[in-house]
């Protein structure tokens, strides 16, 4: 009991902030195991947890090891030390990752295979196959490839964040030495090569449709059969796949900033180069490779993962966006609000006109977001009685709509603030271009707020009618970007 006669509060009562977000990925791995879920949308929820965790090491886990190396970092609310934190995102780490890449390999695998998605290793080929993948790596793919080799007048390379690699050994005949070299697989190329008997299939839908089986064969596979192109007169001792994952965390101290824009700048130009803080292997992978890639990357044994190949499952996006209907959600179309027109028409419908009249309140992605929120934008941009629009812009798509019109109002004579948030995590430098865009057409841009993330979705709409000036006001919560929409918008006058 306390002094005042109140029970004591229970120790441990505060969940700590990262194990709390570990949590929550694995409720999307979850997702992946929901027998009631289509087959590529289960897939699918493997690449998104892959992608939350490379964010997670990209970011906190890297802030924490920066703040634990500075010798920053304090006992959480949650009563974990730095150090115990560390070691807890490792275990809970690598225990969720292997339950990932095995549930991956035992249940997602076999059920693709089923379905005529076969996802197979170069070994288990057939010679049409391997005939038709050799013409396909000699025009496709070694034209772009850079081995690069390490000796006394060649360091150890550069390794880009989140790219697939091979590390490979190869022995000189005539000498008897042993070279390490290293092959960075080329971003631009499919990540699983769709071959049948007939050839190479850029979309294979058709096929699987048909009830035909298309082997899909991960593309560092194909190098590693051809590696004896790339080191002519060498042998090929071993090849297996590895992945880094460095901080990218970007550190702006903007109190003594004098301009934030500048800072976010010089600090984008270092995000490539921060350190490695996660090391994804083969678990073919022998020791004394993986104690090399480890030396020469400065990094830890807590930090490296042993993992099945195929490395990155983000890869098994490329599945997901096939067009094979039976195996993914129902398509929705979502539908124009009907509290801004009575009936689906061709013709948008008059916006303010429907909020001055009342209140309006969505909920996308059900609701269209085409139909309302940007239409509302392109209409105030358009109307000659709207006399300034006033926007907060967190993410935007590269062909932005939104963007577009404030730019299309600006140049009508419009007044036109945004703010522009360009700490919007891993969209710095896309914000940062299109708000240099939006300042050359005339629009008053804001970069963000010192100390704050903007990331409400705002916007004011001024307009000229017969009875005075009207404020149209518009609040949203979730993404603004094309690709998905969800959440809730109200609009008021």
């Amino acid at each position: 009991m306390t002094p005042d006669g109140l029970p004591k509060l229970p120790k441990g009562r505060f969940a700590d902030r990262e194990l709390s977000w570990l949590a929550f990925n694995q409720r999307v791995f979850e997702q992946a195991q929901d027998p009631r879920l289509q087959l590529l949308e289960r897939a699918w929820f493997l690449t998104i947890y892959c992608s939350n965790l490379d964010e997670f090491y990209m970011v906190r886990v890297a802030g924490l090891k920066r703040r634990i190396a500075a010798g920053f970092a304090t006992v959480s609310a949650s009563g974990l030390t730095p150090r115990q934190l560390e070691g807890e995102i490792s275990r809970r780490s690598h225990e969720m990752t292997g339950n990932v890449y095995h549930y991956f390999q035992d249940e997602i695998r076999p059920a693709l295979d089923k379905a005529g998605l076969v996802i197979t290793d170069w070994d288990r080929l057939n010679e049409t196959h391997h005939e038709i993948l050799h013409r396909y790596f000699r025009n496709q793919v070694f034209p772009i490839l850079s081995p690069l080799a390490v000796d006394p007048s060649h360091p150890f390379p550069y390794i880009t964040g989140l790219s697939l690699n091979l590390a490979i050994i190869v022995r000189n005949p005539n000498t008897g030495k042993e070279h390490f070299a290293r092959i960075k697989v080329p971003p631009i190329l499919p990540r699983f090569v769709a071959v049948t008997e007939n050839g190479v299939e850029n979309d294979p839908s058709s096929v699987i449709l048909a009830g035909e089986k298309v082997n899909f064969v991960p593309i560092e596979q194909i190098i590693s059969a051809h590696l004896d192109h790339l080191f002519p007169g060498m042998e090929i001792k071993e090849a297996h796949e590895f992945r880094v994952t460095r901080n990218e965390d970007l550190e702006v101290e903007e109190d003594d900033a004098e301009n934030i824009l500048t800072a976010m700048e010089s600090e984008l130009a270092k995000r490539r180069f921060g350190p490695a803080v996660r090391l994804e292997v083969a678990e073919s992978m022998p020791a004394f490779l993986l104690d090399f890639l480890k030396e020469n990357l400065e990094i830890g044994t807590s930090d490296v993962f042993r993992l099945p190949a195929p490395l990155d499952l983000r890869g098994l996006n490329d599945l997901h966006d096939l067009d094979i209907p039976q195996l993914k959600y129902p398509p929705y179309v979502p539908v124009t609000p009907a509290g801004l027109a009575e009936k689906e028409s061709s013709k948008p419908a008059d916006i303010f006109s429907s909020i001055r009249d009342h209140d309006v309140l969505i909920h996308l992605p059900y609701d269209s977001f085409a139909t309302s929120v940007q239409q509302f934008i392109v209409q105030a941009a358009q109307d000659p009685n709207v006399l300034a629009i006033k926007q907060t812009l967190y993410r935007t798509s590269g062909d932005s709509p939104i963007v577009q019109a404030l730019i299309d109002a600006a140049r009508a004579g419009k007044q036109v603030v945004a703010i522009v948030e360009i700490k919007a995590r891993f969209d710095e430098e896309a914000n940062i271009g299109w708000a240099r865009k939006m300042e050359h057409a005339g629009v008053h841009v804001v970069y963000g707020l010192v100390g704050l993330k903007t990331h409400c979705k705002l916007c004011l709409v001024v307009r000229q009618e017969p009875d005075g000036l009207h404020r149209y006001c518009h609040v949203g919560t979730a993404t603004t970007t094309r690709r998905r929409h969800v959440g809730m918008r109200i609009w008021v006058c």
